[in-house]
């Protein structure tokens, strides 16, 4: 009988530490409006919009653009050079709402671009986010 309190109380310290660890994460994340007060598609150079901040695990990106002449795609380091959305890949969703809320969990660097019109290449609508 007394084994079986210890397993359960050992359990319950477990799962206890397992939340606070959980959640010590989400406390800590930031919110992060991607080119601030101009947004996404009203900064004349929001790709450097990052540059000199620091990301990590669990941060929000928010893209904020008008949904009927810009988008926000994930791509691969290529399709950020190139300005090109590798379409049918089902590992880019298309976001296209004008207020898409982006969490990156993965270290390393994560690239966005627009894949309307020029946006990318003439108006420079293509971003990189380096989580730490």
């Amino acid at each position: 009988m007394g084994l079986a309190r210890y397993n359960s109380a050992m359990i319950v310290i477990m799962l206890s530490f397992c939340m606070l660890v959980f959640n010590s994460e989400i406390a800590h994340a930031e919110t992060y409006i991607v080119g601030d007060a101009a947004g996404w598609d009203n900064n004349k150079d929001v790709s450097s919009w990052s540059n000199g901040k620091q990301f990590k695990p669990g941060d929000k990106f928010v893209f904020k653009y008008k949904a009927e002449k810009h988008n926000v795609v994930k791509v691969p380091e290529i399709g950020y050079i190139a300005c090109v959305n590798p379409i049918g890949n089902k590992d880019t969703p298309l976001l296209n709402s004008g207020n898409d809320v982006i969490i990156l969990r993965n270290p390393g660097k994560h690239y966005f671009i627009s894949s309307r019109y020029d946006d990318c290449q003439r108006q420079g609508m293509k971003i990189i986010l380096n989580i730490l």
